[in-house]
């Protein structure tokens, strides 16, 4: 389980394959860094946490919004019914931020999310993913400063 101490979260090194760190990020918040090189296609860490069905990642989903949080942060959708809420439990694959151009693609495999680099990822990079909100989700702004940033994470 990641450690939460005030806010505070670090990574979890049973499901990281490479060494990182949580440091601020100029893209939003926090951020993931690796701490050394992470060669093109290899897995980089699980996306973990307490795995919900529909009803209840809908309930999570409406509370985030009536408290005016980003209602998205740590819900990722496994498939048409079970989503993994990274905020209990998360390996700290949770606080990976969005990029339009992202060093980070996901793959789901036999019920879990894993994360393998694009590319050589340099140690010291921040590690960021394509989030890919719906279209029809609530339009969410996009920091990424990518050369080619769509603007927004959700899917054109």
């Amino acid at each position: 389980m990641t450690s939460r101490y005030k806010g505070m979260v670090t990574i979890n090194p049973r499901y990281a394959c490479f060494s990182l760190r949580v440091a601020r990020s100029k893209i939003h918040g926090r951020g993931v860094y690796a701490c050394e090189t992470i060669p093109a296609g290899r897995k980089v860490i699980e996306y973990t946490g307490e795995k919900v069905g529909r009803a209840e990642r809908g309930r999570r989903l409406l509370r985030a919004w009536s408290l005016r949080r980003h209602p998205l942060l740590y819900l990722f959708t496994l498939d048409r019914y079970w989503a993994v809420d990274g905020g209990v439990g998360g390996s700290g694959a949770e606080i990976i931020n969005h990029s339009c151009e992202p060093n980070l693609r996901t793959r789901r495999y036999k019920g879990h999310i894993l994360y393998f680099s694009c590319r050589k990822i340099r140690a010291g990079e921040e590690l960021t993913v394509d989030y890919r909100f719906a279209r029809t989700a609530p339009r969410v702004e996009c920091r990424c400063g990518a050369p080619r940033c769509r603007g927004t994470i959700n899917q054109r």
